[in-house]
C-alpha cells in the first residue's frame, strides 16, 4: 500500500467547482465521483506555514511553534525577525515517523522542510532560491540527477527571485502574463521532478505542494473568481483570464498523471492549507495603535522606504522608537500584535485588556484573541499576545497611511479558513460530500491509511468519514523522536542576500511590507 498526498496551496471550493462545471478541470471531477469531498479547516489564523507544519505534524501552531513566515528575536537595539524553517518545528512531522517506521518516505516542494529531515528517500524543500537548492535537497547527489533530465530548470523549480522580488501590490499593468507563465512553467518543473522520482525512486509516502494556485489568486483573483470578473471585460481581461484558466487546465492534467502513476491500490488526498476570498477593505493596524497611543514611529520610519528598511540589516526592526512603544504589529501575515510589557506581570494584562476592548469597536475587527485563546499549547508563548481576526478574514497592514480603514480599489485574493479535502483509494466510499474536518486529522489519516499506528497525544482525529473501513480510534503509541535535520549545519542556512529575497517575496505576495 501507499500513499500520496497532493497539497494545492490556497485551493478553494469557490474556484475550483465553477472550474470543473465548466469543463477545465475534468479529472478533478472525476476524482470526487470516485471518492470524498469536503472543507479542511485551517489554523486559527489560516496561513502557509502554520497550516501546513499542522498537517505534517497533526498538532496546533500552539505545540509546533510555527506562527508565521518569520519570527521574532530579541536584541540589545530591539527585536528583529528572522526566516522560520525545519529546525524550528517543535513536533516530530509525517517525514520522520514514516520514515522511522522502516518506510520510504518523498517530499517536493513543502514548506519548512529546509534544512532537509534525513530519512529514508528523497526531500526537495520549497522556498529556496535557486542558487541554495542544491544544497537544500536530500540525499546528496540527487540534485545533481536531476539536472540530467530534460529541460530542468533550476531558475524555476526554485523560486525564482530575479523575477518574483518587486515588491508590487497590486502588479503593474502589463506584469500579469509573466506572472501567471511563470507559474505555469513552475508547476510543470515540479511535476516532471515529481513524475521522474515516482518511477525512479518509488516512496511509501509521497507528498508535493504546487503553490501557483496561491500565488495566482493573491495576484490575480479577479481574473479567476467568476464573482469579481468585469461583466464589460476588456479583451485583455479576457486573454489574461484564458491563460488562468490553462494554468489549471495545466494542473488538472498533472493530478490525473500522479493519481495513474500511484496505482488503483494507493490512497490519495488532495488538500490545500487554507481557501481564498475576496478582501475589500484594509486594517491599517499600526496607525491604529499610533492614534490610540500604544505605538511611535521613528521620524522616519512612516514612509514606504522606512518600511523596507524593517527588514534590512538582518532584518532588525528599525522602524519604531521603543521608548514609545508599548504595543506594534510585525507583519501583515501574522495578523498579530506583540506587546511590550512583560506576560505575568499587571502592566502586561491591563495592556491586554485595554487592547481587546478598544479594537473591539473597529468596524473590520470580528475577533481579538490572547495567544492562549488563539494557540494553546506548551509553545503558545511563541506566538503574538493577540490575533486579530478580520471580517473577511484579510491580513493587515503594519505600514503608514492617512487614516486606519481604508477601501481598496479592487478586491485582493486573501486566505480563508476552508480549504479542501478530496480523498479516493482502497476504503473511502465514493461521491460523497462529508463533513468539515481539521488540517490536523490528516496526520492520522496518512498514518492510516499506510497501515502505521496513530501517536497519542495528537490534536487531529483520525477522520472516519473519509475511512470507511477505520476504527473509532486508531491505536495509540508514543510519538518518535526528531531525528537530526541538519541543526548546526552552517550549509543549511540562507545568506543575507539570499534571506533578503525571501523577504522581497513575502512583500509580494502580500505577508510582509
Amino acid at each position: 500500500m501507499s500513499t500520496v498526498v497532493i497539497g494545492l496551496d490556497g485551493a478553494t471550493h469557490a474556484v475550483l467547482d465553477p472550474l470543473m462545471d465548466v469543463g477545465v478541470m475534468p479529472f478533478l471531477r472525476s476524482f470526487c465521483s470516485a471518492g470524498v469531498r469536503g472543507d479542511l479547516l485551517s489554523t486559527t489564523n489560516p496561513l502557509t506555514p502554520p497550516a501546513w507544519t499542522t498537517l505534517a505534524t497533526g498538532c496546533h501552531p500552539g505545540r509546533h511553534g510555527i506562527f508565521d513566515f518569520v519570527r521574532p528575536e530579541q536584541a540589545a537595539y530591539g527585536i528583529y525577525v528572522k526566516l522560520n524553517d525545519s529546525r524550528d518545528v517543535r513536533c516530530p512531522t509525517l517525514w520522520d515517523q514514516v520514515s522511522a517506521a522502516g518506510l520510504r518516505v518523498g517530499a517536493l516542494n513543502y514548506p519548512l522542510t529546509s534544512p532537509a529531515p534525513r530519512v529514508q528517500g528523497y526531500v526537495v524543500p520549497g522556498f529556496v532560491s535557486a542558487r541554495h537548492l542544491r544544497r537544500a535537497v536530500h540525499p546528496p547527489g540527487l540534485y545533481d540527477q536531476l539536472a540530467e533530465l530534460p529541460e530542468f530548470h533550476t531558475h524555476h523549480l526554485a523560486w525564482d527571485f530575479d523575477t518574483e522580488q518587486k515588491a508590487v501590490q497590486p502588479l503593474d499593468p502589463g506584469e500579469h502574463e509573466g506572472w501567471i507563465r511563470h507559474h505555469i512553467e513552475r508547476e510543470r518543473q515540479w511535476f516532471t521532478v515529481l513524475d521522474h522520482l515516482m518511477q525512479a525512486q518509488p516512496c511509501d509516502l509521497t507528498a508535493v505542494v504546487f503553490d501557483g494556485v496561491d500565488k495566482l489568486q493573491h495576484l490575480a483573483w479577479p481574473l479567476i473568481d467568476l464573482d469579481s470578473f468585469p461583466e464589460s471585460a476588456t479583451d485583455e481581461q479576457e486573454r489574461l483570464r484564458a491563460l488562468c484558466l490553462d494554468y489549471f487546465r495545466r494542473l488538472d492534467s498533472y493530478l490525473e498523471r500522479i493519481f495513474e502513476r500511484a496505482g488503483p491500490e494507493a490512497t490519495t488526498l488532495i488538500v490545500s492549507d487554507h481557501g481564498f476570498g475576496p478582501s475589500h477593505d484594509v486594517f491599517h493596524l499600526n496607525v491604529w495603535l499610533r492614534d490610540a497611543g500604544y505605538l511611535r514611529w521613528t521620524d522616519d520610519g512612516s514612509t514606504a522606504e522606512g518600511a523596507d528598511a524593517m527588514f534590512a540589516t538582518r532584518h532588525r526592526t528599525q522602524l519604531f522608537d521603543w521608548g514609545h512603544t508599548t504595543a506594534y504589529g510585525l507583519t501583515p501575515s501574522s495578523n498579530g500584535i506583540y506587546l511590550t510589557a512583560r506576560p505575568g506581570t499587571a502592566a502586561y494584562d491591563r495592556l491586554r485588556d485595554e487592547l481587546i476592548e478598544g479594537l473591539s469597536g473597529v468596524p473590520l475587527v470580528e475577533a481579538v484573541m490572547t495567544r492562549e485563546e488563539a494557540y494553546p499549547g506548551d509553545q503558545a508563548h511563541l506566538a503574538p499576545d493577540l490575533t486579530l481576526r478580520l471580517r473577511d478574514q484579510g491580513f493587515v497592514s503594519v505600514i503608514d497611511a492617512g487614516a486606519p480603514l481604508r477601501r481598496r480599489p479592487e478586491p485582493r485574493g486573501m486566505h480563508r479558513s476552508e480549504g479542501v479535502v478530496f480523498a479516493a483509494g482502497p476504503g473511502i466510499p465514493a461521491g460523497r460530500c462529508i463533513d468539515a474536518c481539521s488540517i490536523a486529522d490528516i496526520f492520522p489519516l496518512v498514518l492510516h491509511s499506510l497501515g502505521l499506528e496513530i501517536p497519542a497525544g495528537l490534536d487531529g482525529r483520525l477522520p472516519v468519514q473519509i475511512r470507511a473501513d477505520a476504527p473509532l480510534t486508531g491505536p495509540a503509541v508514543g510519538p518518535v523522536a526528531r531525528p537530526g535535520n541538519g541543526d548546526g549545519d552552517a550549509d543549511a542556512d540562507l545568506t543575507a542576500d539570499e534571506e533578503e529575497a525571501v523577504f522581497a517575496q513575502l512583500r509580494l505576495l502580500g505577508y510582509m511590507e
